[in-house]
């Protein structure tokens, strides 16, 4: 299996809800939609990532849906690994203080849709920032890059404990 892009994620997340196609799920991706604010996916990569997701095992082909206004519908659903791969990655920090805009806040968008709490995402992420922090807040410097680290790592810090506070 190969590693899976957030856009794969992202599509891979929204079919776990239930049984679905890719036209419906790239309306859910629109920039105008609740998830496409966080993420904005065209339709084409929706459906190269479903292509993808079945490749690899993680969703699969259950049902083809007549239209009357234009092709006909591959309905897919997640696989147990697919389950399990989501599971994987809903549950685990990102790396860098820039992956928290885009991917930490799809995989909270996610948890809540899946009508779980996104507390333990929430400890594990401030857990992993910590040591960024510190080396940051340790370190005087003039050079501009990395004080705009540091006041990016302290703005996300401070979003997360405004998250912790809701969820917790």
């Amino acid at each position: 299996m190969t590693e899976l892009s957030v856009t794969e994620f992202a599509v891979l997340g929204l079919l776990a809800e239930g049984p679905s196609h890719g036209f419906a799920i790239s309306k859910q991706l629109a920039a105008d939609s609740a998830v496409g604010r966080i993420l904005t996916v065209r339709r084409p990569l929706v459906y190269r990532a479903l292509d993808h997701l079945v490749d690899d095992g993680l969703a699969k082909p259950v049902h083809i849906e007549k239209s009357d206004s234009g092709p006909n519908r591959v309905i897919h659903r997640v696989t147990r690994e697919g389950h399990r791969e989501l599971d994987r990655w809903l549950d685990s920090p990102v790396d860098h203080v820039r992956e928290i805009r885009i991917v930490l806040l799809l995989k909270v968008a996610l948890v809540l849709r899946a009508g779980k709490s996104p507390r333990q995402l929430i400890a594990a992420q401030q857990m992993s920032l910590q040591p960024t922090l510190a080396a940051l807040d340790d370190e005087i410097t003039d050079d501009h890059v990395e004080i705009w680290r540091r006041h990016n790592a302290r703005a996300a810090m401070s979003y997360l404990e405004e998250l912790a506070g809701l969820y917790g």
